[in-house]
């Protein structure tokens, strides 16, 4: 089966394996019909954008062994879903994302300009 595009309409790269990121926990930005938080964006994480994500109520550094999750660092790559990204984004604390492995369906709901913006060198 074909890898889904990204947001350059390209093949969908993977955005990382340790730690093993991804609704299906893949390491790629892939959604389906389980995925109700859309986690699209590959984002890397910041001190910044962590503490904002705890404060919404979503403690991303907070290691969850029950979930088999290590809790993330400054410099992780995540899968994000794309409602907190844009959300992050219009509290100027968006984090930079990965093009290539941020998912096209991303689109729907960010504009690719905002999206380069924020792309990581």
């Amino acid at each position: 089966m074909p890898r889904p595009k990204n947001v350059l309409g390209t093949e969908l790269q993977c955005c990382c394996t340790n730690p093993v990121t991804g609704f299906y926990r893949n390491g790629f930005c892939e959604t389906g019909p389980d995925d109700l938080g859309l986690h699209l964006v590959c984002a890397e994480m910041t001190d910044e954008f962590l503490r904002f994500s705890k404060e919404r109520g979503n403690d991303l550094s907070t290691p969850r062994p029950e979930w088999d999750f290590p809790g993330l660092r400054s410099g992780d790559r995540w899968c994000l879903c794309v409602q907190r990204w844009k959300e992050a984004l219009l509290a100027g604390m968006a984090p930079r994302v990965d093009l290539e492995a941020t998912h096209m369906s991303s689109l729907e709901f960010v504009e690719l300009e905002e999206l380069r913006e924020h792309a990581v060198d």
